[in-house]
């Protein structure tokens, strides 16, 4: 594990609180001269720690309001099977999320952003359902956002 000190952590909180904080913004805030705090990104971003930069856009306001949970049964527990589920998923915009996951009937946890239903349904009938090898599909539908973050923790540091 890499060794983050305080102003690392403070950096990497600022940052993915706003990815688009300027270098002169996020020193004045950790208490750097802008070219020390540079520095200290680039070696955050060498080190891989941070892996990219992203826009975050607004779903509702994208028309994207049907957020669907699929689990995912395979037939078969085979390299070959999950390698070409998870190639074919690759290819979906539609599919935000994909875990393969333990402790359950299913083999996947899939997230699924449409525009409603009707697009849900087409998604499943003309897409998931013909993946060779899935086997099952239960899909459970958003009602609420609770807690959305983007932010990974960094209190593990210290």
């Amino acid at each position: 594990m890499i060794s983050l000190d305080r102003t690392d952590r403070r950096i990497l909180d600022l940052l993915q609180r706003d990815g688009g904080i300027s270098n002169l913004e996020l020193a004045e805030k950790v208490g750097l001269s802008a070219s020390p705090c540079s520095r200290r990104v680039k070696q955050l971003e060498d080190n891989g720690i941070i892996s990219k930069t992203v826009t975050l856009l607004d779903r509702d306001k994208l028309g994207l309001k049907l957020t669907a949970i699929v689990q995912i049964s395979m037939d078969r527990h085979t390299p070959d099977r999950f390698e070409a589920f998870e190639n074919t998923l690759e290819t979906c915009p539609e599919v935000i999320s994909c875990l393969l996951i333990t402790g359950q009937s299913a083999d996947y946890m899939v997230e699924v952003l449409v525009e409603d239903m009707d697009a849900y349904q087409a998604f499943l009938l003309g897409t998931l359902t013909r993946i060779p090898g899935v086997t099952g599909v239960h899909s459970s539908f958003v009602l609420r956002r609770i807690i959305n973050r983007t932010a990974i923790p960094l209190n593990h540091f210290s």
